[in-house]
């Protein structure tokens, strides 16, 4: 290259580099990917530029911006790492070029039928970290020489962020909107009963695999639930509310907690295999008087009665859901719920600390769960038991029962 040209790309890339961090600060990724693949397009002088975007899901390429091959966006085109050529750069994280394309060369029609000639693309990382492929191609046979390719990887530097800022507000988005889905908005009205419950996330993303669920069954009975899946953000996110949904529907079929949970265990080994949820499913009885209680592994409510210090129930904690072969052995625990008494329960994130053992939490929890109005119990739980930035998801349910006098 002429020295002329050598400046004329360093402006060119520093324009980039500027765009890039305009865009990055408000988030216009949309704008930006495609601001950037038409800037290489002048700077390489070729026909098409292609990002192609990880999907940590499905471990596959997704086709997100295009220039000169907008139809690989518009049909949706995906492709494994390992597989044809963005694959082909995936997978050896290093630049990749095709002379002289072929039908062997590539797995995508669109590039054959385009008449691509020639094929340079280089891998897209964060902190070592795949996030896509920007590839770019020719109509015509040309040779792309070591400045081409250094130049690409640069500004495949600079999209990465932008892919990856991009898939946080996605993921994020997507998350708000499985909270808002998932977690009751607002507690059923029950009669003879006080409800009130808190869900504060321990990550970004806002939303994780605590859960919990409060529903009135066509028997009278109440159903009361509260869990954790394995993992945080959106993926044990969307595996929590596949979980939420089959224990509903279990619930129609079984007046025994433990045979929903039975039921609960053999979807999740089969539909599920690898989740590791513990849960609390409890049946609240029409009269109000009495609460069946089933534990997958998960730590125990406690209750408080008037006049008497709040204790963990004494409930048999059978196996969490999803390990090991699946039992038909769970068991139910029948318990009292006097006038004015208040179950609580809560997961792990409210009571674990890493500086002590779980059973301090839970007496810590016990030492400020007292009778009363549920609104006021979780609020004074939470102000005086919950840290201030928890590492981890926070779930907190309240039934109280009304006392006689209410």
């Amino acid at each position: 290259m002429a020295d002329a040209e050598l400046v004329t790309n360093d402006e060119r890339l520093r324009r980039i580099e500027a765009i890039t961090d305009a865009a990055l600060s408000g988030l216009n990724i949309a704008e930006l990917l495609d601001e950037l693949l038409e800037r290489i397009r002048d700077l390489l002088k070729v026909d098409t530029a292609t990002i192609l975007l990880l999907d940590d899901h499905t471990g596959e390429l997704v086709a997100t911006a295009a220039k000169g091959l907008e139809e690989e966006v518009r049909r949706g085109f995906r492709i494994r790492v390992g597989r044809g050529f963005a694959g082909r750069v995936a997978a050896t994280r290093g630049p990749v070029m095709i002379y002289d394309v072929g039908p062997d060369d590539v797995v995508n029609p669109i590039l054959l039928v385009k008449g691509i000639r020639v094929l340079l693309g280089v891998p897209m990382l964060v902190n070592g970290n795949l996030v896509g492929v920007l590839h770019v191609g020719s109509l015509t046979l040309r040779r792309f020489g070591p400045d081409d390719v250094q130049l690409l990887q640069l500004v495949a530097d600079r999209a990465s962020l932008a892919g990856q800022a991009r898939a946080q507000v996605l993921d994020r988005q997507a998350a708000l909107a499985l909270q808002h889905s998932l977690l009751p908005g607002r507690l059923p009205d029950v009669p003879g009963l006080d409800l009130a419950a808190r869900y504060i996330p321990g990550h970004d993303l806002g939303i994780g695999g605590d859960w919990y669920d409060v529903f009135t069954l066509p028997s009278g009975w109440l159903g009361a639930v509260i869990g954790d899946v394995s993992g945080h953000g959106l993926p044990s996110a969307v595996v929590m509310g596949r979980i939420r949904s089959a224990l509903r529907a279990y619930a129609l079929d079984s007046d025994d907690p433990a045979q929903a949970l039975t039921s609960l265990d053999r979807k999740i080994h089969h539909f599920e295999a690898g989740t590791l949820t513990t849960a609390v499913y409890a049946l609240i009885s029409p009269d109000r008087t009495r609460v069946h209680v089933s534990s997958a592994g998960h730590l125990p409510p406690l209750l408080a009665v008037p006049d008497q210090p709040s204790v963990p129930v004494s409930v048999s904690v059978d196996r969490p859901l999803g390990v090991g072969r699946p039992v038909s052995n769970r068991r139910t625990t029948v318990l009292d719920l006097p006038p004015g008494a208040a179950l609580v329960f809560y997961t792990d994130g409210l009571v674990e600390r890493r500086s002590e053992v779980i059973d301090t939490g839970i007496e810590r929890l016990a030492d400020a769960v007292r009778p009363g109005p549920a609104e006021a119990l979780c609020d004074h739980i939470m102000a005086t038991t919950a840290e201030e930035h928890p590492n981890d998801d926070i779930a907190l349910l309240v039934i109280r029962r009304r006392p006689l006098s209410d």
